[in-house]
């Protein structure tokens, strides 16, 4: 990692110039995309409230194991996930649902990893044919976004 720390002050009253630190980090192993998946289908235990409604937590639960194989894939080690900067739930989840959890490092700090992710609706089961009957959907139902901050400590970076 190359950090370049550079921040110029002018004091007009005193006609001093100072030189000091501000952060400014370019990350060499930024320069290729890292991203993760992973498909799931929602079990009739995943569903909390009437009418099979999947809690939406457990699109959080999902985009913690993204975030974890991000940092695996990044960083050689499991990492902590600090906050959800945004949150946004979109549409209903069902028991039997197929559920398609996407992530994405956007920004590399020395230990902190921002990330991007978005849960689809990519199967749907159809009752309304058959007790085993499901589709497909042409076009993913977007049900969940989110971005939020991981850490992995220096002394556990490993790549």
């Amino acid at each position: 990692m190359i950090c370049e720390n550079y921040f110029l002050q002018l004091d007009i009253s005193s006609k001093s110039i100072t030189f000091a630190a501000k952060n400014k980090c370019n990350d060499t192993k930024m320069d290729k995309k890292i991203t993760s998946m992973i498909r799931v289908r929602m079990s009739a235990h995943d569903a909390h409230y009437g009418g099979n409604l999947v809690d939406g937590a457990k699109m959080l639960q999902l985009f913690g194991d993204v975030a974890t194989e991000l940092l695996i894939i990044r960083d050689g080690d499991e990492g902590l996930f600090c906050a959800y900067d945004n949150v946004e739930f979109l549409a209903p989840v069902y028991a039997g649902d197929y559920i398609e959890a996407v992530g994405e490092i956007t920004a590399v700090g020395n230990s902190s990893r921002k990330m991007v992710f978005e849960a689809r609706k990519v199967i749907v089961p159809r009752t309304d044919i058959s007790a085993s009957a499901a589709d497909v959907l042409d076009d993913p139902v977007v049900v969940c976004r989110a971005s939020g901050t991981c850490v992995v400590p220096k002394n556990c970076q490993r790549k």
